[in-house]
């Protein structure tokens, strides 16, 4: 294959091992292939190692929102209220990203999610098929429960870090524009030409 010379090994059905050979017409699609059966085969892998799911299309996010709307109102005094609130915001741009993309109404959907998230329907979320909302883990729209947590943590964890800076210092130098570049001094082709090589134009006396 590809001038190599390979073994095949066929009829074994114990085998824990397996080759997956792949053809195309250009090394660019090859990689493309390969890349795309790497993300398959690790997704494959998280499936099977995290058994928890939860719904996808915003369900998960706009459920954690609406609980940390009540518990804001609820447990929190006046001035922390804003902070908790804000984050229960932050993760509404994820169903409404979700909109943006489809084209869909964002402000409608959202508002309709609000409204069931509050009714206690926890699996709602943007239906793409029909332009709406729907109960998505029914629907079999799943993501896997570790990869909602990762990013939840790694969303946190920024934040942390970009409030922890007090100030910034900036370098006034190389804020200032670049001053155009200068043409070369007389005579620095000239000694440019002699130092490959080349001897001086000879001048008409």
């Amino acid at each position: 294959i590809g001038g190599e010379r390979l073994n095949f090994f066929e009829g074994c059905p114990k085998a824990k091992t397996c080759t997956l050979v792949l053809r195309g017409g250009a090394e660019q699609f090859i990689a493309e292939v390969e890349r795309s059966l790497h993300d398959a085969i690790m997704v494959v892998k998280r499936a099977i190692k995290n058994t928890t799911i939860v719904a996808g299309g915003g369900a998960c996010e706009m459920e954690i929102s609406t609980y940390l709307h009540g518990f804001a109102d609820k447990n929190v005094p006046h001035k922390q209220q804003s902070i908790i609130k804000a984050f229960a915001k932050a993760l509404e741009v994820i169903p409404r990203q979700l909109c943006d993309n489809a084209g869909f109404d964002a402000t409608d959907i959202l508002n309709r999610l609000r409204v069931e998230h509050r009714k206690g329907h926890l699996w709602a979320g943007v239906d793409f098929d029909h332009e709406g909302i729907r109960d998505n883990l029914e629907a079999f729209v799943w993501e896997p429960a570790l990869v909602k947590i990762n990013a939840i943590q790694a969303a946190v964890e920024a934040s942390c870090l970009i409030l922890s800076v007090d100030e910034t210092i900036r370098n006034q130098e190389s804020q200032q524009p670049q001053a155009p570049q200068r043409g070369l001094p007389p005579g620095a082709a000239q000694r440019a030409m002699r130092g490959r090589g080349r001897g001086m134009p000879s001048r008409g006396r």
